[in-house]
């Protein structure tokens, strides 16, 4: 009898611990991924600031440099298509964050041509509206550098839990997923050529 309830208790025991690691265990994914879903709100954050922002530019740019419309109608249908692509971070698969990624990407591009032609309109660099916009979107694009590489971190350190031992026994069971990362772009990794 004496046996039978030390291997009982035994395996009550061991039970109750595998119990409690699950318990931990599930609590930590959990905080990891609302963790990597905090800091993609703040990455949209900083992306929704910027297509804001691009309104208020095209306006002051049109009133100095009228014959651009193109540029100006190619920033603004590039700003109305990053700000349709939408990502649920409970869906965040790593096609849809390549889409979302063009899309910012090509609103990018617009900017940075908008941008150029101020060059050519020497009122339009010394207007301060334009100035100020301009430093605000510089302080944006910063910011969305900086959330970016805070995403990245909270990705892998939620990738980290669910591929290490006790996650990587646990996250299948209550379906945790990997979560993708912000990448550059493959034409930023070739080396652009400087020409004099």
């Amino acid at each position: 009898m004496k046996k039978n309830t030390i291997i009982l208790i035994s395996i009550l025991g061991g039970v109750a611990i595998l119990f409690l690691l699950g318990i931990s265990t599930y609590n930590g994914l959990v905080a990891a991924r609302n963790d990597v879903d905090s800091q993609w709100a703040n990455v949209q954050s900083q992306y929704q600031r910027r297509a804001d922002l691009i309104p208020n530019l095209v306006a002051t740019v049109k009133g100095y440099a009228t014959h651009e419309s193109s540029t100006l109608e190619g920033v603004i249908a590039a700003r109305a298509k990053a700000t349709q692509i939408t990502v649920d971070p409970e869906n965040l698969t790593p096609e849809k964050l390549q889409q979302y990624q063009a899309a910012q990407g090509q609103l990018s591009t617009a900017l940075g041509k908008l941008l150029m032609i101020s060059e050519n309109y020497p009122d339009l660099k010394a207007n301060q509206n334009f100035m100020e916009l301009q430093a605000q979107l510089e302080g944006t694009e910063n910011r969305i550098s900086v959330e970016r590489e805070r995403f990245n971190n909270a990705s892998k350190l939620y990738d980290n839990k669910i591929e290490q031992f006790p996650g990587v026994i646990f996250a299948p069971m209550f379906h945790f997923e990997k979560k993708p990362y912000f990448e550059a772009e493959k034409a930023s990794q070739a080396a652009p050529k400087v020409q004099f």
